[in-house]
């Protein structure tokens, strides 16, 4: 046995060669085993995954995924344009996404052609937003199962969060239409049934593509509410097991903690318009309080006296006041006179209309809530209310890590990188996303909810 194995091996026959390589193999298993508990009674992770770029960033996106709640119940759109280059906020860039054009129609047999006006709504990367890690060797030698909870997961976390909250914020303060109180929360479902009635009015696709977005409070009063109401049993389940409403009343019913809160204006005075025949997406008002002053904040609704909501598929009047939103600081002059700008402009005909008629001289003016209320809102809506695009970051060389995870079809992007520090010995890691938010069509698919 000695000689076999301290021979030539060109000296040795072939069983001698043989012999020779299963001592080997053997003593090389039992080195494996001998240092993986080494490792192991040491406390020491061993990585059975070796943790790659391409393999942290696609568990990034996976992650990012499934933290995402309202983010993930509307229009989604990536851009490959960016793939090569990459984009960067500093440079305005843009997304343009397509609105779908609304047409009159005709009486008769005569022909009308209506031009095929295709609108867009750019929407800019306003938003490049990330989490920056320091990474011992430590952490290196986990696992992947280990390595995403002890760091991928708190940190896409987060990032899900932002990208949750500037969707919720956008559409709260785009929504046109709205229920409830500002600072009661809603105890009945009759509200959120309104909530519907007024996206059918706007004519919204009735599809599974609705969706009702809450606070977790909101959430607790309502499902405490219906647990008595004749449902599927499945949905009933899952209120008493999870506490969470399901899909209920047209609707996919989902909890978010990145709800908005809106604080109304101080108001103040006995607001009229000041002016017959006015349109557009200003309104001249006067009787507010005398004293310079803003009361108005941006996200407030009012309506006026008369004017009524259309729905914009058969052009008739709903019977409902029009809700408007407004859209910069109102601030009334030392005289009680204000000008407002608000969403959507007041438009009596063309296939444009939102109204039934433009108001009138001294026409009354009502705004939504008590002055200075803080309020959550709640947002029912369908996914095309709002726009979320995302883009290619550029991805650098000579890091010691660096990678991108892109997916068209569920329209998200991120950047995974990762660098030696070498006065401390760290692994400086980054993780980013570059996106925009945009008003699509919040003016019909979205309402807002108080609460």
């Amino acid at each position: 046995m000695m000689r076999v194995l301290t021979a030539p091996w060109q000296s040795l026959s072939r069983p001698a060669q043989g012999l020779r390589l299963g001592v080997v193999f053997l003593c090389t298993y039992l080195l494996t085993v001998l240092t993986d508990t080494f490792f192991a009674a040491s406390g020491v992770l061993v990585a059975n995954t070796y943790l790659t770029s391409d393999v942290i960033t696609k568990e990034s996106m996976r992650l990012l995924v499934n933290n995402l709640v309202f983010a993930k119940s509307v229009n989604r759109t990536y851009d490959p344009k960016f793939k090569t280059t990459g984009a960067a906020s500093a440079n305005g860039d843009t997304i343009r996404v397509r609105k779908p054009p609304r047409y009159l129609g005709r009486s008769g047999m005569a022909m009308v052609p209506e031009a095929i006006t295709e609108t867009y709504v750019n929407v800019t990367l306003t938003h490049e937003w990330g989490i920056d890690l320091e990474v011992s060797d430590w952490d290196l030698a986990l696992s992947l199962d280990n390595f995403s909870d002890k760091c991928l997961k708190p940190a896409v976390s987060r990032i899900a969060t932002y990208i949750d909250q500037k969707c919720m914020e956008k559409a709260a303060l785009s929504a046109v239409s709205a229920v409830g109180t500002p600072g009661t929360i809603p105890t009945a479902l009759l509200t959120y049934g309104l909530a519907g009635s007024k996206l059918d009015d706007s004519a919204a696709p009735q599809d599974d593509m609705r969706f009702m977005t809450i606070s977790s409070r909101m959430q607790t009063y309502i499902v405490d509410a219906a647990k008595g109401l004749f449902q599927a049993s499945q949905e009933i389940a899952m209120q008493y097991k999870k506490g969470q409403m399901g899909n209920f009343g047209g609707f996919k019913w989902q909890m978010d903690q990145n709800v908005y809160t809106h604080t109304t204006g101080v108001q103040g005075g006995t607001p009229l318009v000041n002016g017959a025949g006015q349109s557009g997406t200003s309104l001249v008002t006067d009787g507010w309080t005398s004293a310079v002053a803003d009361r108005l904040a941006v996200g407030d609704r009012f309506t006026i006296a008369d004017v009524n909501h259309i729905n914009p598929a058969n052009y008739m009047s709903t019977g409902e006041a029009q809700d408007f939103v407004v859209t910069a600081v109102g601030a009334s002059d030392v005289n009680g006179n204000m000008t407002i700008t608000f969403s959507p402009g007041i438009v009596v005909s063309g296939s444009g209309q939102t109204v039934n008629a433009l108001p009138a001289n001294n026409a009354a003016i009502t705004v939504r809530g008590a002055a200075s209320t803080q309020t959550p809102i709640g947002i029912a809506s369908h996914r095309d209310a709002i726009a979320l695009a995302f883009a290619d970051l550029v991805v650098p060389k000579g890091k010691d890590m660096a990678g991108r995870m892109s997916d068209e079809q569920l329209g998200l992007s991120i950047r995974f990188i990762r660098d030696f520090e070498t006065r401390t010995g760290l692994f400086l890691t980054r993780l980013d996303v570059i996106f925009g938010v945009a008003d699509l069509r919040s003016d019909a698919l979205a309402v807002a909810i108080y609460s």
